[in-house]
């Protein structure tokens, strides 16, 4: 077995080692890609958890259940009539897996189209070498590869409640959340953080009895706190059983399912059966079989890699990018990493804004936002305006049937330059972008205020929350 050489290796074909790769490729770098994740016919499944397990699958069940819903409750507003409506659990999970194949097909056509040897296997480190780093590939194909430069980008996994291990047939990661065969009839949610949500929306939709469990006393602490209690509302009406400030203890599977004992808030003890329970209380970095022992590569007491500001660890030509390690785990976050890493290494000046990285919640509403929260100005003592604008008084989402939420923008009092951009409500997702943009500009509220958006549209209910800002909105 012939050692291979490369400039630039990269561990991990996630959202971050994917992109890394492919930018590496494109400055003129050698190039390789170690990944192990596998499809069900033991082939490459590039991606990572985002592609398999995470980001793209969850999309895909949260659309076809949207679907179910709105025929199921919506379609008769629009007199649509529908008899003997039914789902096929089945068919809607073939057609989730069929879009995790596309995509993962879709990396592998990008790695040939750009030169990028791709190693199907786990990638560990071995040795300090002459110049860089041994890395050896264990897999159905063994292989050892040199690298001048290494980025590693393994992600991260789903923490497990401590002693309670998933098996993710009654006990459920995001993994075994995205591949549940039937509607369960009761289905329990520890942890009402993103994961959390977006399932429990998908089998809400779908029939289930949902009780989510959630152990801080706020809901989405993370979020803006006007958006997070109008969420709340929403999911509530819906028919989510949210419960907060909760303390859990025991958790066991039985024949028939799952129990769960429970003190409230309130301090009651509550004892409550489940079919299946989805545990979603966090991400822990993944180092699994990465050997950083082997080259002394440091990691905190997370398990994380530690880097710096431009994503360097301890070991001269090591970066790390993405979930394993520092700062928000999002897909997109991992993406910005990982070019900016190889651009670096070019002697180039890779960026990442911390500040302006989107979150997207895809519940329904959705809920999305950049930039600071209100009460994390008040927390610094900033002085600000805020500006919101309900989508009840939208004319575009009047006509969708669809008037939760609001969009919420916060400006600095003194040169109206704006902080944070909070939305709650339809295709919040997608609105995000015109504030990120904004932001990275340094725009100003009036900037927004004064352009022109197209009507009917949703994006209306941005330029209205810009003009609320100065207390000028038009249509409220």
């Amino acid at each position: 077995m012939s050692t291979k050489n490369f400039d630039v290796i990269v561990i991990g074909g996630g959202p971050g080692g994917y992109i890394a790769a492919i930018r590496a490729a494109q400055l003129g770098f050698s190039t390789a890609c170690i990944d192990e994740w596998k499809n069900a016919a033991g082939g490459p499944a590039p991606g990572g958890t985002c592609t398999n397990v995470g980001c793209i699958p969850s999309k895909a069940l949260l659309q076809s259940s949207e679907h179910f819903e709105q025929a199921h409750h919506h379609f008769a507003d629009h007199g649509i009539g529908l008899k003997d409506l039914s789902i096929d659990v089945k068919k809607m999970l073939g057609r989730k897996d069929t879009v995790v194949k596309q995509n993962n097909d879709g990396i592998l056509y990008l790695f040939k189209k750009n030169k990028v040897a791709f190693f199907h296997g786990r990638g560990s480190f071995a040795k300090a070498v002459d110049g860089g780093y041994q890395i050896d590939v264990a897999g159905a194909a063994a292989d050892t590869l040199v690298g001048k430069q290494i980025i590693v980008a393994t992600g991260s996994s789903a923490r497990a409640l401590p002693g309670v291990p998933f098996d993710e047939d009654k006990i459920l990661s995001n993994d075994g959340a995205l591949r549940v065969g039937s509607v369960p009839k009761k289905l329990g949610l520890i942890g009402a953080g993103v994961i959390g949500l977006e399932m429990g929306s998908v089998w809400r939709r779908l029939g289930a009895e949902v009780t989510v469990l959630e152990g801080l006393p706020t809901f989405l602490g993370a979020v803006d706190e006007q958006i997070a209690k109008e969420a709340f509302k929403a999911f509530t009406k819906q028919g989510l059983k949210i419960e907060l400030g909760v303390k859990v203890g025991e958790v066991k599977t039985t024949k028939a399912g799952v129990s769960v004992t429970y003190t409230s808030a309130k301090g009651d003890a509550v004892a409550a059966e489940f079919d299946r329970l989805i545990v979603s209380i966090g991400r822990v970095p993944n180092t699994v079989g990465l050997k950083p022992e082997a080259v002394g590569l440091q990691l905190d007491e997370r398990g994380a890699i530690v880097v710096d500001g431009n994503c360097k660890t301890n070991l001269a030509g090591v970066w790390a990018v993405g979930d394993v390690v520092r700062g928000p785990m999002l897909a997109h976050k991992a993406e910005e990493e990982g070019v900016a890493v190889a651009e670096r290494i070019a002697g180039q000046h890779g960026h990442v804004n911390f500040n302006t990285i989107p979150w997207v919640i895809y519940t329904s509403p959705e809920i999305a936002w950049v930039g600071e929260t209100e009460q994390q100005l008040k927390a610094r003592g900033a002085a600000y305006k805020a500006g919101t604008f309900p989508f009840l008084a939208n004319g575009r989402a009047r006509a969708l049937g669809d008037t939760t939420g609001m969009v919420k923008m916060l400006a600095d009092a003194a040169t109206d330059e704006i902080l944070g951009v909070h939305i709650v409500g339809p295709v919040a997702s997608e609105l995000i972008a015109e504030a990120v943009v904004a932001m990275e500009f340094k725009a100003s509220s009036e900037d927004i205020a004064r352009i022109c958006h197209a009507h009917p549209s949703l994006s209306e209910a941005t330029k209205e929350a810009a003009l609320a800002v100065d207390k000028r909105t038009l249509n409220f």
